[in-house]
C-alpha cells in the first residue's frame, strides 16, 4: 500500500476510471451481441435498430478514450457488414 498521500489518491482515481471503463466496454459488448443475435435470426429491422444504438455507444466510448479510434471503426465496420448481409 502506498504511504504518500498523492499515491493513495492516484490509486483511488485509477480504480474509479477502471470501473467506468469496464462498465462501458461491457455495455458495448452486450450491444454488439444484440446486433449479432438479430442478424443471425434474420430480423433486419431489429438488427438495424440495434446497430444504431451500438454505433452510438461505440462512438461515445471512442471519444472518451476508452477505445482507440481505429478499434471503434473496426467494430462499427464489422457489425455494419453483418447487418448489410441480411437479405
Amino acid at each position: 500500500m502506498a504511504n504518500i498521500k498523492s499515491a493513495k489518491k492516484r490509486i483511488l482515481v485509477s480504480k474509479k476510471k477502471e470501473m467506468r471503463n469496464k462498465s462501458i466496454k461491457s455495455k458495448v459488448k452486450t450491444l454488439i451481441k444484440k446486433v449479432e443475435a438479430a442478424a443471425e435470426a434474420g430480423d433486419k429491422a431489429a438488427a438495424e435498430e440495434a446497430l444504431k444504438v451500438a454505433i452510438s455507444e461505440i462512438s461515445k466510448a471512442a471519444s472518451k478514450g476508452i477505445y482507440h479510434k481505429n478499434t471503434a471503426a473496426r467494430k462499427v465496420s464489422r457489425i455494419t457488414l453483418l447487418v448489410n448481409k441480411i437479405a
